[in-house]
């Protein structure tokens, strides 16, 4: 079992089961930072023409400014989430944050490409500090299955809308203040959670949880780097050697790392957590549902912007119309699974997603605007709803001391299911615009971009109509993931006979 201490320590008669003032209190603080991390992830797509300007980087430079920050994040979330069970969770949080801030402030004043790289890294280490230790000290601070579902929806949702807010800040500082600013922002919200989290959040951390094993924490970052970037480069690139490669190299790597820890008395993954079905059914279902999300996403960001003609603030402003579907979806899931089967709302959820998605596969080129953003608000809306409730199962079935390390899973199998909807949504849509602009210039054959920036009038449009019918397959793959993840929730996530419970336990 865990050792608990702080405020919160010594809470075990079953009045003090339900949260009170100072868990929801904490919930908040930690809900802040939850929201910066993720927003980092997307704050500075408006950021780098003017980061471009002033440190002059070359494309290599630039591709690494962006990406850095995702690719070390993803890398270490399974060691963080580990060491968190082990050195304590509030300790982590701590750690996190002062990291996350003093990167932060080295990031708005660097004055080279290659320090804000460097920077840029540190910024993935203090997130991926952050993640899994706010996600595990819910289980710890909400012991009610209700109020821990209202606690994981929020939790959710938080992070869902910090990827959508994250180029709407970004746009709003950048027309008064420098480049800089959207690193800054970061720092009230770090310094709150330094001065609150002592006083509100317990420290958590497993008793006998043996030594680290770092040769473990070595093989899980250096499989999983490769085989996430290599799946981003197909995606961007196409199928090529040296990507392939490099998945096929991580996937070694990643079996290596696997087989070391079915060997270890304290591993850093719990295999029989994953073997069973409401912690690895969920760890599935929220893979399929990233993979959509992601993968649709730079399909809509590029109609908005290049078909319908908006600036990239405009797009990003119309692009939170969708993240209103959250708000129904999610508080909409939860009071469902209080009356029935989880599983089946879960399924119920991916099914309305499915619709949404379907729905993407009418837009054209002269298609309203509102039809567009009604289709993912519908989208979105069951999207949320099932993840809140598999976040919420995954957590749940997880034992307390071990929750660092269960969110770290979820939420590294959240980071493979972007790159793999990037890689296969994106390859799905790409080959239709090309298969439309057969007859056009190599440099608009290859991108809506270089349409854009080489032809004119009708063969434009002919690029334009493309794209969208590429746009369209990419929606039908999306529809079909949604289905097959409905059909897995069905499968693995709904309780068995005589489990007595809406939520499976057993393998």
């Amino acid at each position: 079992m865990d050792t608990t201490t702080g405020p919160l320590a010594g809470r075990t008669d079953p009045a003090a089961q339900r949260a009170g003032r100072r868990e929801w209190t904490a919930l908040a603080v930690l809900m802040l930072p939850l929201l910066l991390v993720s927003m980092d992830v997307s704050v500075l797509y408006f950021a780098i023409p003017f980061i471009s300007e002033d440190l002059a980087p070359s494309s290599t430079q630039q591709l690494w400014i962006l990406d850095m920050y995702g690719f070390v994040l993803a890398g270490l979330l399974i060691t963080m989430g580990a060491l968190g069970d082990r050195m304590g969770r509030r300790k982590l949080v701590l750690a996190g944050a002062g990291v996350f801030g003093l990167a932060s402030v080295a990031a708005a004043y660097a004055d080279s490409p290659q320090l804000l790289i460097a920077v840029r890294a540190l910024l993935g280490v203090g997130g991926a500090a952050l993640m899994p230790s706010t996600l595990a000290l819910i289980r710890n601070l909400f012991h009610d299955e209700k109020q821990r579902a209202t606690a994981v929806t929020a939790w959710t949702g938080v992070m869902t809308a910090g990827i959508s807010f994250g180029p709407v800040v970004s746009g709003a500082l950048l027309e008064r203040f420098w480049w800089g600013s959207v690193f800054l922002i970061n720092l009230p919200a770090m310094l709150l959670l330094l001065i609150l989290a002592p006083l509100l959040l317990p420290e958590v951390k497993q008793p006998s949880s043996g030594r680290f094993d770092w040769p473990s924490a070595v093989l899980s970052l250096a499989g999983l780097l490769p085989v996430i970037q290599g799946v981003k480069e197909l995606a961007r690139d196409g199928v090529e050697l040296p990507p392939v490669l490099m998945i096929m190299a991580g996937s070694v790597l990643l079996y290596v790392f696997v087989r070391r820890q079915s060997r270890l008395a304290h591993p850093l993954v719990d295999l029989e957590l994953l073997r069973r079905r409401s912690y690895g059914g969920a760890v599935l279902a929220n893979l399929f549902a990233i993979a959509a999300t992601i993968g649709m996403a730079v399909f809509l960001t590029q109609y908005l912007q290049s078909v319908l003609g908006k600036s990239p603030f405009e797009a990003a402003l119309w692009s939170l119309v969708p993240a209103t579907g959250a708000f129904v979806g999610a508080p909409t899931g939860a009071v469902l699974a209080r009356s029935f089967d989880r599983g089946a709302v879960m399924a119920g959820g991916f099914a309305v997603s499915a619709c949404g998605f379907g729905a993407l596969a009418w837009v054209r080129t002269d298609s309203p605007l509102w039809f567009t953003l009604a289709a993912c608000a519908v989208y979105t809306s069951g999207l949320v709803a099932a993840m809140s409730l598999a976040n919420e199962l995954a957590l749940g079935a997880a034992p307390p001391e071990r929750a660092g390390s269960a969110a770290a899973v979820l939420e590294s199998g959240q980071e493979l299911g972007g790159a793999l909807g990037m890689a296969v949504l994106g390859s799905v849509g790409a080959a239709v615009y090309r298969h439309g602009m057969a007859d056009a210039p190599a440099a608009a054959r290859e991108t809506l971009g270089g349409a854009v920036a080489s032809v004119h009038g009708g063969a434009l449009e002919a690029a334009f109509s493309a794209f969208t019918r590429g746009l369209d397959y990419a929606a039908l793959c999306a529809a079909a993931l949604m289905a097959g993840a409905a059909v897995l929730a069905l499968t693995l996530l709904r309780a068995r006979r005589g489990e007595g419970g809406s939520a499976p336990s057993g393998r």
